[in-house]
């Protein structure tokens, strides 16, 4: 139950029932059936959003709270009210135009679930290392090799370049976890902005006028710029976490 409140709330759901409200008013729907069909789409997007996956792969391991999981649910909830904006839209030049985005779509978002996966790993490695704990012992080992016999100095040497890898480790891990948040970040941020410009022809169809092809051709190109920026992102930690 408390899911399914949860839902209500989603901003999509909302607007995903406006947008169907509106759809229908403006084909001269009285204006009381227009807002039923509203309420009956928010609703039923609510129910099925808070039913649980069936036949689907496992849910991401991703740490709760963490920062990759919150742009990975606001990704997920725009992706999924674009699969059913497309789904709803029947028919037409327009419909086919968005069907062919979601591919790319959803690939976008299984590329954020390898990210969000990712930075809770490395979220979970970060938390091993006690940064105040190796800045201590370097400080008092560089103060004691200073003052060290020389039959000393080279145990210390090993010592401190231990510490060193150990710092160098923690800065590829701390650098790779920013790095992939800021992505998820804009991507997330994007697909919300693709699902909002749908919304907003799939209102104007509705009216009789169609958008020109170039918006449509400026969404296809900013949608497969995110998708390959996911993949790219993904590469790119991939083999600074491997050195």
């Amino acid at each position: 139950m408390a899911r399914f409140v949860d839902e209500l709330k989603d901003p999509w759901g909302l607007l995903l029932a406006a947008t169907a409200g509106g759809a229908a008013w403006a084909v001269s729907v009285h204006p009381v059936a227009a807002g039923f069909v509203g309420v009956v789409v928010w609703l039923v997007k609510a129910g099925i959003s808070a039913l649980p996956e069936r036949g689907s792969r496992d849910r991401p391991a991703v740490t709760a709270g963490s920062q990759e999981e919150y742009w990975l649910r606001r990704a997920g909830s725009a992706a999924y009210g674009f699969a059913e904006l497309s789904a709803s839209m029947g028919q037409g030049p327009l419909a086919e135009r968005i069907a062919l985005m979601r591919p790319q779509v959803d690939d976008s978002t299984a590329t954020l679930e390898r990210l969000a996966e990712q930075a809770s790993l490395t979220g979970t490695a970060l938390a091993r290392f006690d940064l105040d704990r190796l800045g201590h012992e370097q400080a008092r080992l560089t103060r004691a090799r200073a003052e060290a016999r020389k039959d000393l100095v080279a145990d210390l040497d090993r010592a401190l370049a231990s510490l060193a890898s150990q710092r160098a480790v923690v800065d590829r891990l701390a650098s790779a976890r920013e790095q992939v948040l800021a992505r998820m970040e804009s991507s997330a941020i994007s697909i919300e902005e693709l699902l909002a410009r749908v919304v907003e022809l799939s209102a104007v169809s509705a009216n009789g006028r169609l958008e020109p092809t170039r918006v449509l051709d400026e969404l296809a190109d900013a949608l497969e710029g995110v998708r390959q920026g996911l993949h790219e992102t993904e590469q790119i930690t991939r083999d600074a976490l491997d050195r």
